[in-house]
């Protein structure tokens, strides 16, 4: 309980700083950078082997009941509302959440954030809030991007390998799919964005000692971040639909 209580009073610290971060545009488009645009690639596979798989997997067990039309629904669903928002959460934890806390630990066991305080520059402000301003907002669009590549995994699945017809599969998709159902997904994103940035950032800043520290602190960021985006993605899902 104190960690958590420390992480949440870290997000907010860093939430009232994002203003401030404006005044370090280079640090900001790194952030962006690092958090955004170099995680399209591994997104971006992993979303469309996820849905080919998805709907090879629905197919098979719908044969079992003769309901192998209900790919299309299944598929759309399950990736937007579940594996697309997940998936991408996951990912970003493992390549993000290692990366910023390793380089931040570096730093802090390097003195080097200790110069920034001797320069008057606060960590808070240069470091940790154009981060966590990239993961709020460049997540929900990975998660965008992973779920329209997920959907088009499976499509191009279901289309040459099993039978189904392209616009009435696109159609069926489309009209399955609620408003609430984008929303939820686009939601879990940032709120696994700003997870997974802000445990890297307050792990770093927190990291002990020499290599030892930088490691253990790494570890536990990237250990910490896919928990809470999996405990964060039932209690989004409850929230949103009532149970």
């Amino acid at each position: 309980m104190r960690r958590t209580g420390a992480v949440t009073l870290f997000f907010l610290n860093a939430l009232i700083r994002i203003p401030a971060t404006l005044r370090y545009p280079r640090e900001l488009a790194g952030a962006f950078l690092q958090v955004g645009w170099l995680s399209l690639p591994v997104v971006g596979l992993t979303a469309v082997f996820t849905g080919a798989a998805l709907a090879l997997q629905i197919y098979a067990g719908g044969s079992r009941i003769s309901a192998e039309a209900v790919v299309p629904q299944i598929v759309a669903i399950g990736i937007v509302r579940e594996l697309g928002p997940v998936m991408v959460g996951l990912m970003i934890a493992a390549r993000v959440t290692s990366s910023i806390a390793a380089e931040i630990a570096t730093m802090k066991v390097s003195e080097q954030v200790d110069a920034l305080v001797t320069l008057s520059t606060d960590p808070m402000t240069y470091l940790t809030a154009p981060r966590v301003l990239a993961g709020l907002v460049t997540v929900p669009v990975l998660v965008a991007l992973g779920d329209i590549l997920g959907l088009f995994g499976g499509f191009v699945v279901a289309t040459q390998g099993l039978g189904f017809n392209g616009p009435s599969y696109i159609t069926t998709s489309w009209n399955f799919l609620d408003p609430i159902d984008i929303t939820l997904s686009l939601t879990k994103g940032a709120v696994f964005g700003g997870i997974a940035v802000t445990l890297a950032c307050h792990a770093g800043l927190n990291a002990g000692r020499g290599a030892q520290g930088v490691g253990m602190a790494t570890k536990s960021a990237v250990q910490a971040a896919a928990i809470l985006v999996l405990a964060a993605n039932v209690a989004l899902t409850g929230l949103f639909f009532g149970l």
